[in-house]
């Protein structure tokens, strides 16, 4: 019932979800609304092409599809392009889609190893200074990797490909001198690295090789003297030819509901702080 235009709308989101489902998607409330919010913007758009599954070619129990336009636009960049660098907040699937990229891309043998790599960033305490070997100290910082990795293969196979260096999870620093060929590389929490280090990281690209860089700008931990190198990068390399720049907004937070007001929230805090003028100083006066 309702507006010709508005009935017409919601009867092609249900029948395409409609489809999903019988496609053998798990529909749930966000994925109505987050439809409801795609094709209310782009009457035009068909659902079933943007919530394509991107292991189906390898025959994966796992599905792991876009959930919007801009991941859509996303994953058509990494096909496309052999350097991306993806940019947003969190909850955007930047890192997650790919990591499934990549795993697609090593089970139909298009690369022979998959690297993910993140910057071993110091918050408030010294990596010296912790128990254990070099390994253990920069593992807790390797480990978001490390569950991305096992949501999307089963454990132990994911265990011996580690083991074989088929897969590989190393800090930024073990990239220093290497040739990366035939690899999927993908560079996480880059907005961490120093201009030095991505600069690295970007000259290591080999023959047949696919990297991606992702980040989010406003979490930027170095020290305040230290210049992002993800901020650098997407400056200087911005007019070079076959490179993809994906920026996502905070209308793409794809986890609990609650992470697109937070990051709003931020948004908001950060802009009326940076517009207040500082506090006079008695004694300029």
């Amino acid at each position: 019932m309702g507006d010709t235009a508005e009935v017409s709308l919601a009867r092609k989101i249900l029948e395409e979800l409609y489809a999903q489902v019988r496609d053998g998607s798990r529909i749930r409330a966000r994925d109505v609304r987050e439809a409801v919010r795609v094709v209310t913007q782009h009457p035009e758009t068909e659902l079933g092409e943007v919530y394509e599954d991107i292991l189906a070619s390898v025959r994966s129990r796992r599905r792991i599809q876009c959930k919007n336009l801009s991941q859509r636009r996303y994953v058509e960049l990494m096909r496309s392009r052999d350097l991306v660098f993806s940019i947003g907040p969190a909850g955007t699937g930047k890192t997650y889609l790919a990591m499934a990229m990549a795993i697609a891309a090593l089970n139909r043998h298009e690369v022979s190893r998959v690297i993910l790599t993140r910057p071993a960033v110091e918050a408030g305490e010294k990596l010296g200074f912790l128990p254990g070997s070099m390994a253990e100290k920069v593992n807790p910082y390797l480990r978001p990797l490390y569950d991305a990795l096992h949501d999307m293969m089963d454990m132990d196979k994911a265990a011996r490909l580690v083991d074989r260096g088929v897969i590989e999870v190393a800090p930024l620093a073990f990239m220093r001198g290497r040739t990366l060929n035939d690899s999927f590389v993908i560079l996480d929490e880059a907005q961490n690295t120093t201009s030095e280090q991505m600069k690295m990281f970007l000259t290591r690209l080999g023959y047949d090789s696919k990297a991606v860089v992702t980040g989010d700008v406003t979490q930027i931990d170095l020290p305040r003297d230290k210049k992002s190198g993800l901020i650098e990068a997407t400056g200087v390399l911005e007019d070079v030819d076959d490179i993809g720049f994906m920026e996502f907004s905070q209308t793409d937070v794809v986890r609990h509901p609650l992470v697109q007001a937070i990051v709003i929230a931020y948004e908001r805090f950060t802009q009326a702080r940076d517009e207040t003028p500082p506090a006079a100083n008695p004694k300029d006066e």
